[in-house]
This record gives C-alpha cells, sequence and structure tokens, in this order.
C-alpha cells in the first residue's frame, strides 16, 4: 500500500533546489564576467595589433654542388654536424686533373721557348733578328752594287769616247758595255732580295706575335687546369649544420651535381604572409609578438624588417593571368621579413621551416 510523503520532505525539496541556485548563480556570474573580460582583452589586443599565423621561420640554406666530376675519393662530414666555413667536405679523385695540368705546364714552357730562350732570345725573336740581319747585309750589297753601276756606266762612256777617236778597239767597247749591264742586273736583283727580306722581317714579326699569344693560351689553360684541380676539393662556403647529404665514397659524381645542403649559422628571420587588408597600419621597425607551435610558452620577440614589392603569387611558378575572362577577386597575401630581436634560447633554436605565429603591434 503506497505511503504518502510526510510533511518533512516536503519542506526539505524547496529549500535544497534554493540551494542549489544559491551556488549555481554565483558561478555562472563569474564564468560571465571572466568571458566578458577575455572577450575585451581579445578585443583590445586585436585593435593595436595585426595577427597571422601564415608565418614560419627562414634561414640561409645554401646546396653544395660539385664543380667538376669523378670518383668521391674522401668524405669528412656526416648528416647533422656543424662545419667551419672553407672546411674540407668532398675530396674528388685529383689524379685526372693533375695530369691535365701536367700536360698545360709542357705546353706552357713551350710556348715560352718560342716566346723567350735561355738567353732571353727565343725562337720567334731570332728568326726577326735573322731577317733584319740579312736585310742589313743586302742594303750593304745594294751599296756596293750602285757603286758598281756608276762605275760600268763611267767606264763605258770613256770607252765609247775612245772608240769614237779609235784608241781603243771595238772588243774593250763591248766588254765595257757588258760590265756596265751585269752592274745593273746585280743591283736589280739585289734590290728584290732587300724586298723579299722586308716581307720575311715583317713575316718574323707576325711570328713573334703569334707565338706571344700561344704563351697567353697556354697560360690561361695552366691558369684553368690550376682552377679544375682546386675544384677537386669541395668546401664549405660557410659555417652551418649539413642537411641532406646525397653523396658516398666510391660515388661518381658529374658537374653541377648537389651534393648537400648547408644550413647557416648567421642568424634566422621570420616571414609572415599578412593579408592585403592588413598591411595599412604596418611599418618597418614596429614590434612583433612570435608564437613558435613548436616551443608553447616560448617569448619570442622581433620587429618588422621589410615589406615585400610583390605579392606571393607573382613570385608563383604560374602566376595567376586575370585578363582571361574568369576572374575570381581573392584576397592577395604579402610576404613582411621579420628580424628576430630575442630567441628561445640555445636550447630552443629556431630552425627553418618552423610554423609560427606573428603579432605585429601596429600602435
Amino acid at each position: 500500500m503506497a505511503t504518502s510523503p510526510n510533511a518533512s520532505d516536503l519542506d526539505a525539496s524547496p529549500s535544497a533546489g534554493s540551494s542549489r541556485r544559491r551556488i549555481l548563480i554565483p558561478i555562472l556570474v563569474v564564468a560571465a564576467l571572466v568571458g566578458l573580460g577575455w572577450a575585451f582583452n581579445a578585443w583590445r589586443y586585436a585593435r593595436v595589433h595585426e595577427s597571422t599565423d601564415d608565418a614560419q621561420v627562414d634561414g640561409d640554406m645554401t646546396p653544395v654542388l660539385a664543380k667538376v666530376g669523378g670518383y668521391v675519393q674522401r668524405l669528412t662530414i656526416d648528416e647533422n654536424v656543424h662545419v667551419a666555413g672553407d672546411s674540407l667536405l668532398v675530396q674528388i679523385d685529383p689524379a685526372e686533373y693533375r695530369a691535365r695540368l701536367e700536360q698545360a705546364q709542357a705546353d706552357l714552357a713551350a710556348a715560352r721557348a718560342a716566346v723567350s730562350g735561355p738567353l732571353g732570345e727565343g725562337q720567334a725573336q731570332a728568326m726577326v733578328q735573322a731577317a733584319s740581319s740579312q736585310r742589313a747585309s743586302l742594303q750593304a750589297q745594294i751599296v756596293a752594287a750602285r757603286a758598281n753601276l756608276t762605275k760600268a756606266n763611267a767606264d763605258l762612256a770613256r770607252a765609247r769616247e775612245l772608240v769614237a777617236k779609235q784608241i781603243v778597239s771595238r772588243q774593250q767597247l763591248d766588254a765595257a758595255q757588258a760590265a756596265a749591264a751585269a752592274a745593273a742586273a746585280t743591283l736589280q736583283a739585289l734590290e728584290r732580295q732587300q724586298s723579299a727580306a722586308g716581307s720575311n722581317v715583317t713575316a718574323a714579326r707576325a711570328g713573334v706575335r703569334l707565338a706571344q699569344a700561344r704563351l697567353a693560351a697556354a697560360q690561361a689553360a695552366v691558369d684553368n687546369a690550376k682552377l679544375q684541380l682546386s675544384y677537386t676539393r669541395v668546401t664549405a662556403p660557410m659555417s652551418g649544420l649539413v642537411s641532406r647529404k646525397q653523396v658516398e665514397i666510391g660515388q661518381l659524381v658529374q658537374p653541377g651535381q648537389p651534393l648537400l645542403t648547408i644550413v647557416a649559422d648567421t642568424g634566422v628571420w621570420i616571414t609572415a604572409n599578412f593579408k592585403e587588408t592588413q598591411l595599412s597600419d604596418i611599418l618597418v621597425g614596429q614590434p612583433v609578438d612570435i608564437d613558435v607551435d613548436a616551443y608553447p610558452g616560448c617569448d619570442v620577440k622581433g620587429k618588422v624588417e621589410s615589406l615585400s614589392a610583390a605579392t606571393g603569387a607573382k613570385f608563383a611558378l604560374l602566376p595567376p593571368d586575370n585578363a582571361t575572362g574568369n576572374f575570381t577577386k581573392v584576397v592577395q597575401r604579402v610576404p613582411i621579413r621579420i628580424a628576430v630581436t630575442k630567441g628561445c634560447g640555445p636550447d630552443h633554436p629556431l630552425r627553418p621551416g618552423m610554423s609560427v605565429v606573428a603579432h605585429v603591434a601596429t600602435h
């Protein structure tokens, strides 16, 4: 048989409900006040800051390529190790390039001998001197031949006068004529030889210039061979960490082949891509608060260093063409470079590629 609630239970129920309400109402009020305070702080922060999560850490990353081909003889590095600038990274077998250098040096010695010998005169210069001496000798012979021709002509004139007076015989006149003709022929021959000797001197001087040009070419070949030999030593272009090593001992590498990448330890910066609608209040030199996804709670500071001269889309492999007629307006983003003025310490290094959130204080 059912029992009806007694009067004490009916009196307890309203009092319990009122107690719960007295507890819940202050809690709800406090929660509402906290929410309003958080919303107000967020609104006030947003009024004086421009933020974006489209940002990442950047740094200098230099790929190291082989300048000459050959088999890798030696490796002095491993993945993720620190190297100093100009230190040896990879040694390519230099035997072939040493042989090329020796051949170039031998060609240089031959070219140098043609220009200058042990006594200071080379083969080409000796040919110039020989041709000049021959021309000088012919010049002296021409002077003597002209004197002989003058004497022969004078003897011929006297012989003609004496023959006219019948003092000498006709035979002596013929001999004087023959002597004069022979002297004239000798002079003409020597003059022609002198002209040829002048051409020989010109040719010999051209030979000197050619030998000098060959000497310069041989010297350039030696310099190039030395340069190619030096390229067998692949050195670090800067200090930093070795990353993405793609070479092993005994591997045959080709010119231009990537060997590894060095992430420089010269410092990092932040590249933040802000919307074009956020740029009106962003200026160079403004302070920046940076949140690093990898290090929660890390307080990274920076400042705006520069703004890109164009939007990121303009530097894409296939820039958008808005002249096709099928146009959809999209808010563009402009890369902004932020210098890091305070990092997370040596135990929490900022590495290129890390995601961050940038907050620029615009007021």
